[in-house]
C-alpha cells in the first residue's frame, strides 16, 4: 500500500477521531448500477460515529465553564455515545456515569465499563416514566456536584460537529460528486449536520433516512403527528420521542425497515464486503441498496454511514441461536423446514381430524385454531382433507351434513413434500388448486404449510 494515512504521531488518541475512509460497496448491491460508498465510522478509536460527539460535547462544556477538574460526565445512552464520552473522559481525567436501557447489548455495557465508566441499567419503559434512561440520567446529573449532562438528544453541539467534520469529509472524499446521503437518526445529529453541510454545497443533494419499524420518526415525517412507538430490536437508531437535534426539514424521504432486513444486511456486509457492521449499519445499507436500484444511474453517487462495529453485537445479530429465537435468521436457501420454523404453529403441531369426526366438530376445530383447512388423518397417515369453505357450502345446502362423518365430504389429501423442498417448488405447488401441503420426513409429518403461511413470509 502506497498511501500514508498517519504520517506523524499524535498527542493523544482523541486526535485520531474523524477522517474515516469512504469505501465502495459491491456485492451487497446485487448488481445495482448506481455507485454506493460507505463512510466507515468503525475506524474511529471507539469504533463508532459517536466518538465525534463525545469529545466535542466534553470540550464544549469545558469552554463554557460547566466542566472542570474532578467533574463528572453523565448521560443516558444506548451505548456508543457512552463509549465516545468515556474515551474523551479517560484522556481528560473525568468521571463518567451512564444510564443505559436493558435492551442494549452486553458488549456495549462492558465496553464503557472497560473505560472506567459507571453504568446504571434501566428498564425499557416509556419516556414519561421516572425510570426511563434519559430521566435517570437527568436525576443523576442534578444530584451529583460538578456534573454535566451530555444531553445528546437536545445538545446543539451534536449536529454541529457533523456539520463541521463529517459533512466536509464526505464532500472532499467524493470531490463534490455526492448526490444522495443515507443515514438513520436516533438523536438525528449525524444526518442533520451532514445534510445541512451537503445541501449548502449543493441544494440538489437528496437526504434519505432509514427508520426501524416501531420507531416514530417515519410516521411523524409523513403525517406531522407522533404515533405510538412499538418494540424493535435494532439498537442505536429510531426513537420513541422527537429530539431537538433532528431537523426533519433537511430530510427528503424516510423508509421504514424491519429488524430482519436490517440484521440480514449487516451480516451480508460482514460476509460479502468484509465490513464488520452492527444492525443500524445494516438498516442504513438496506435503504441505500433500495435507493441505488430506484435511482439506477451510474453517474449518481450515494454515500451512507457504517455507524459502528459488529463486535458489539456478537451475542445478538451474529449469534445464530439468538437470531433463530427471534425468528430472524434467513438462510441462503429458504426451504420448507425453515418456513415451518418461522410460521405461527398452532398448539400441538398439525391440527388434524379423524375420518369419523362429525362435520360439526370439524368446523368447531377449524374455528378454534383459526385455520381454514385440516388434513384428515388415520393412524398417522393422511387419508383426505377438509376445507372450511367446502364444509360450510355443504351445510348450507343441507343442515344434515353437519352430522355426517367428515370422510363423506372429504377432498383429496394435501400433497406431501420433504422438508428440503425449496421456496420455488412450494410456490408452484400452492399456486395450483391445493390450499396446503404437508411436510414429512421418513413417514413422519412435521408440519403443514398453507397459502397464507407462504404469503405471510413473502410479505415480510
Amino acid at each position: 500500500m502506497s498511501h500514508r494515512p498517519h504520517p506523524r504521531p499524535y498527542d493523544n488518541v482523541l486526535a485520531t477521531i474523524g477522517w474515516t475512509p469512504l469505501i465502495r460497496l459491491n456485492r451487497v448491491l446485487d448488481g445495482a448500477r448506481t455507485p454506493v460508498f460507505i463512510k466507515v465510522e468503525s475506524f474511529n478509536p471507539g469504533g463508532s460515529v459517536k466518538d465525534r460527539i463525545g469529545v466535542a460535547i466534553i470540550e464544549a462544556a469545558e469552554r463554557e465553564g460547566k466542566l472542570g477538574p474532578g467533574g463528572t460526565v453523565v448521560e443516558g445512552t444506548a451505548g456508543n455515545t457512552g463509549v465516545g464520552l468515556a474515551i474523551a473522559a479517560a484522556v481528560k481525567g473525568y468521571r463518567c456515569v451512564f444510564a443505559i436501557p436493558d435492551k442494549m447489548s452486553a458488549e456495549k455495557i462492558r465496553m464503557v465499563q472497560a473505560f472506567g465508566a459507571e453504568v446504571v441499567v434501566t428498564p425499557t419503559v416509556a419516556p414519561d416514566d421516572p425510570d426511563y434512561y434519559g430521566n435517570v440520567a437527568k436525576r443523576i446529573a442534578a444530584e451529583t456536584p460538578g456534573a454535566v449532562l451530555a444531553n445528546q438528544f437536545f445538545n446543539p453541539i451534536n449536529p454541529q460537529v457533523h456539520y463541521e467534520t463529517t459533512g466536509p469529509e464526505i464532500w472532499e472524499q467524493t470531490e463534490g460528486r455526492v448526490t444522495h446521503f443515507v443515514g438513520a437518526p436516533a438523536t438525528g445529529g449525524t444526518i442533520s449536520g451532514v445534510a445541512r453541510f451537503l445541501k449548502e454545497q449543493n441544494p440538489e443533494v437528496q437526504v434519505v433516512s432509514g427508520d426501524p419499524v416501531g420507531s416514530i420518526f417515519a410516521g411523524y415525517f409523513a403525517t406531522g403527528e407522533v404515533s405510538g412507538a412499538a418494540p424493535y430490536k435494532v439498537e442505536g437508531v429510531g426513537n420513541d420521542k422527537i429530539p431537538s437535534t433532528l431537523d426533519f426539514e433537511l430530510i427528503d424521504e424516510f423508509m421504514a425497515v424491519s429488524d430482519r432486513d436490517a440484521f440480514h444486511m449487516a451480516r451480508r456486509l460482514t460476509r460479502e464486503e468484509g465490513l464488520f457492521a452492527g444492525g443500524s449499519s445494516g438498516l442504513i445499507v438496506h435503504v441505500a441498496a433500495d435507493l441505488a436500484r430506484r435511482v439506477d444511474d451510474p453517474d449518481a453517487c450515494i454515500v451512507c454511514m457504517l455507524t459502528d462495529t459488529g463486535e458489539r453485537y456478537l451475542t445478538k445479530l451474529y449469534n445464530d441461536a439468538w437470531m433463530k429465537e427471534n425468528r430472524m435468521l434467513v438462510p441462503e436457501r429458504v426451504d420448507a423446514r425453515f418456513l415451518l420454523s418461522v410460521k405461527t404453529v398452532p398448539s400441538g403441531g398439525v391440527v388434524s381430524v379423524s375420518p369419523d369426526t362429525p362435520v360439526r366438530e370439524v368446523l368447531e376445530t377449524i374455528a378454534r385454531h383459526n385455520v381454514s383447512q385440516v388434513p384428515i388423518m388415520e393412524k398417522g397417515k393422511a387419508t383426505g382433507s377438509a376445507t372450511e369453505a367446502a364444509l360450510l357450502t355443504a351445510a348450507l345446502r343441507d343442515a344434515a351434513a353437519l352430522d355426517l362423518p367428515v370422510t363423506e365430504l372429504a377432498e383429496e389429501p394435501f400433497p406431501i413434500l420433504p422438508p428440503t423442498t425449496d421456496l420455488a417448488a412450494l410456490k408452484q405447488t400452492l399456486a395450483r388448486r391445493t390450499p396446503a401441503v404437508l411436510i414429512a420426513e421418513d413417514g413422519h409429518i412435521e408440519g403443514i404449510l398453507t397459502r397464507h403461511d407462504l404469503l405471510e413470509y413473502l410479505a415480510q
